[in-house]
């Protein structure tokens, strides 16, 4: 059964004749009738949790399937730190037997002590074009998280905001990148259809050597780099795990309570994270970076080269032949990602980040890169706008995360 209720709006028009957000009412979709929901409590069920990516994307050109065992890591709270402050529950949904559809349901406890919210996190979203099973998914989760105290759902979250988050809106043809969601084009309409509002849209930019840096920011960087008073430096690879502590705290003294997304990391969760990008920054630490204004660390910018077509390879299995396959792709890898990037408040508006960006662009181009996708940040954050379509960034990808009371 798929079937539709749409609520009645109001009548009094917004702008354009069309209802303001404050006069919608939220429709919901009908819960399809032929549809079974699970609650995961068996490792067979996780199983098929993590696996079904494999085949609900199967013969999509672009899509990069997932490495099943480090998705069972991901998932798993004994090796995972991220569930030392987070707790989360797994639904899958069947028909005739067959799993067609899945979603998370998570509650990140650090996130709503730092941000003094109630927000329960929906993620790892995947169903059919049909609303009518997105809300026979939607329904439980938002309940289990009713259940834990929260107000409000918000989505997709894959796990946590320093993961990948969002629905893919726009930029389907785009390479998938590392640490980017992907999804099939009628996501958005699942989430519409179901009773979520928009939150916020999250833009990916692309900067290409053909192209090459706008003038204005090649004078910049140059007008900073002979004032001699910032030192731009690699990152030491002698220890590797004190630069990413640095790059940690600059990042931290970033962030507001009350502001969009991030919030601080554990000290474990980090030490886990920092396993994974160490390998990348040893790859390439001409292209991970840190800004110095009188020996004090204010900025980094973090580039890796894009692994994700070369984990495309794999097959999302590491054996027999997936592993073999991977490596032997990472040495054609072409394209890069800018992970990370930050200033200090009170360094900002100094042309620091115009010469960062400069460093980083001759770099790449040394060695051969062509293309690197930026992202994300939200399309309101107007700074960071402007820096990066200073330096030549043209958008490519739109994620849009939902809303919903509880």
């Amino acid at each position: 059964m798929r079937a539709l209720e749409m609520a009645d709006v109001a009548k009094k028009p917004g702008r354009r004749g069309r209802p303001s957000k404050a006069q919608r009412v939220p429709r919901f979709a009908l819960v399809a009738t032929d549809v079974v929901i699970e609650e995961c409590t068996s490792q067979a069920q996780r199983d098929e949790f993590i696996r079904l990516p494999l085949t609900h994307y199967a013969g999509d050109p672009v899509f990069v399937q997932p490495i099943v065992a480090e998705r069972r890591d991901f998932l798993d709270p004994r090796i995972n730190p991220f569930f030392e402050n987070a707790r989360a529950t797994y639904f899958l949904a069947r028909r005739q037997g067959r799993v067609v559809g899945r979603l998370a349901a998570c509650v990140d406890s650090r996130f709503n002590r730092f941000h003094g919210s109630r927000d329960g996190f929906l993620g790892l979203f995947e169903s059919q074009n049909d609303p009518g099973l997105a809300s026979a998914l939607f329904q439980p989760a938002c309940e289990w998280l009713r259940q834990q105290g929260m107000t409000r759902a918000v989505g997709p979250v894959n796990l946590a905001f320093h993961h990948d988050v969002g629905v893919l809106i726009d930029g389907f043809e785009q390479p998938h990148s590392m640490m980017n969601a992907y999804n099939h084009r009628f996501y958005a309409s699942l989430f519409d259809a179901n009773g979520f509002s928009p939150l916020k849209d999250l833009i990916n930019y692309e900067v290409t050597a053909a192209q090459g840096l706008p003038d204005k920011v090649v004078r910049l960087a140059n007008r900073v780099r002979a004032t001699g008073q910032v030192r731009i430096r690699q990152v030491d690879t002698s220890d590797p795990d004190a630069e990413i502590r640095l790059i940690k705290a600059i990042s931290e003294s970033m962030l507001r309570p009350g502001s969009f997304g991030l919030s601080p990391m554990s000290e474990s969760e980090l030490d886990h994270i920092v396993k994974k990008l160490k390998p990348l920054i040893l790859f390439r630490p001409e292209l991970c970076l840190v800004a110095e204004v009188g020996g004090e660390p204010v900025a980094f910018c973090i580039t890796v080269p894009d692994t994700n077509s070369a984990v495309k390879e794999a097959k999302g299995l590491l054996f027999p032949f997936g592993l073999a396959r991977m490596l032997w792709a990472t040495r054609k890898l072409h394209r890069l990602k800018v992970l990370l990037f930050g200033i200090k408040a009170g360094f900002r508006r100094r042309g620091i980040d115009a010469l960062m960006a400069h460093e980083t662009f001759l770099g790449a181009t040394r060695l051969g890169y062509q293309t690197a996708e930026v992202g994300w940040m939200p399309e309101d954050d107007k700074l960071l706008t402007r820096m990066v379509q200073a330096a030549g960034g043209r958008r490519i990808k739109t994620y849009r995360v939902y809303e919903r009371p509880l």
